[in-house]
């Protein structure tokens, strides 16, 4: 090595070997490519976002004296009050009576993850996780370099003391129970009440948070809605104060993902410890963003989210009817009563990223090979489709293709 120069690799922090590149980041590279049928990213429509009502809203923001000096101008790292009370008011129609001091603004649910990684992680802690789980979680909390031990929510045998011994024996504690509840990313799955009592009652056990990822819950189609793992949470313990639970949620997935801004709620005390990350971190979400999503979910929201419902719903029952049409036996998927998406299981021999190399190469599909959701214990015959951007004619012609290229497959075994 020349003299003087720095060996980067060898000066990173150990939990730089934790962190990895996004395949859904990489994947979403395709939506470049005209050519490809992408069902890979779950990305909210941008034809369906209330652009005229945030367009307003930033005029009606810029064009004020007052306001404009606010939204232009440091701010406190709770987030924006006005925004903070309508979130709180929201949270208390779903069975969840709190106040603002129980709300803080992120950047996005994501950033909320990585703080809540940062507040309860400590090395060689354990996280408990679905299998599979949202990757972007995964990436979150590598940085706090936990381990990750399966969460099983039905069917399985394990007991609070075994989730504490396993933990124990690799050198923690179990730092946080971790899901997304409804229409899960990436199986499109819903977690029974009676799975989420079950769920409230080993953290109590095993005395652990829990983190509810709540981005999907306003996109459900059909079937009955569950009550949040928070609002279960309050009504067992009293109050919000009492809880254990907090709730991650986010306006990416209803109003536009752009302006990053989503908040978690929960405890007071809890809030409180995370707004002294968020000072550390990024000192404020842009005031600016936060007023015009304040104005905008004030005058759109419930009827943003009625159309967005209608318009999503539409193109899963399309992939649904174009999954029965065109994929051989063998190939079985999930049935989401919402969000975006659609979880397939391919014949054993089949590894969903092999598959994705071919399909992207000779039917110019994609879509994120299942591997990529797991913390531990990755399984290969796995693949997660999305239909949130695609149109009618891409979703038949994608899964046909797809279809005829697993068939080739199976065929061939």
């Amino acid at each position: 090595m020349t003299a003087g120069t720095i060996n980067w690799t060898e000066s990173f922090a150990s939990r730089a070997a934790r962190m990895n590149a996004s395949e859904i980041r990489e994947l979403l590279k395709l939506l470049d490519q005209p050519d490809v049928i992408s069902f890979a990213g779950g990305i909210p429509d941008p034809a369906l976002f209330p652009a005229q009502a945030i367009s307003e809203a930033y005029t009606s923001v810029l064009i004020d004296k007052v306001k404009s000096a606010q939204a232009l101008q440091y701010s406190v790292s709770e987030g924006y009050l006005p925004l903070r009370r309508w979130i709180a008011g929201q949270m208390a129609r779903q069975g969840v009576p709190c106040t603002e001091a129980n709300v803080m603004i992120t950047a996005g649910s994501q950033q909320g993850l990585d703080f809540i990684g940062k507040l309860f992680l400590s090395p060689g802690d354990t996280a408990l996780v679905t299998a599979p789980t949202y990757l972007g979680a995964l990436q979150a909390f590598n940085a706090y370099e936990p381990r990750y031990d399966r969460l099983t929510l039905e069917g399985g045998n394990r007991t609070p003391e075994s989730y504490r011994l396993a933990a124990a024996e690799r050198g923690g504690r179990v730092g946080l129970a971790y899901l997304v509840p409804d229409f899960s990313n990436p199986t499109g799955e819903t977690v029974p009440l009676a799975a989420r009592q079950g769920l409230l009652d080993l953290a109590a056990a095993l005395d652990t948070v829990v983190i509810e990822d709540a981005a999907y819950q306003a996109l459900r189609y059909d079937g009955t809605p569950v009550p949040s793992l928070l609002a279960l949470d309050v009504e067992r313990s009293g109050g919000i104060e009492r809880t254990r639970t907090l709730f991650c949620g986010t306006f990416s997935k209803t109003l536009a993902p752009a302006l990053r801004v989503g908040w978690v709620c929960g405890a007071a005390e809890v809030i409180a410890k995370l707004v002294l990350v968020k000072q550390a971190a990024d000192l404020h979400c842009a005031t600016i963003n936060q007023m015009v999503m304040h104005e905008v979910a004030e005058k759109v929201f419930e009827p943003q989210v009625a159309r967005i419902r209608e318009a999503y719903r539409q193109r899963r029952d399309l992939m649904l009817a174009a999954l029965a049409r065109h994929m051989p036996a063998g190939v079985s998927w999930t049935r989401p009563e919402g969000g975006m998406f659609v979880w397939v299981t391919l014949p054993a021999h089949i590894d969903g990223a092999a598959l994705l190399a071919r399909a992207v190469g000779e039917c110019r599909v994609a879509f994120v090979p299942g591997k990529a959701f797991y913390g531990e214990g990755a399984v290969g015959n796995k693949l997660r489709l999305s239909y949130s951007l695609s149109n009618e004619a891409a979703i038949n012609e994608g899964i046909a293709r797809l279809g005829g290229l697993i068939g080739s497959l199976a065929a061939a075994a």
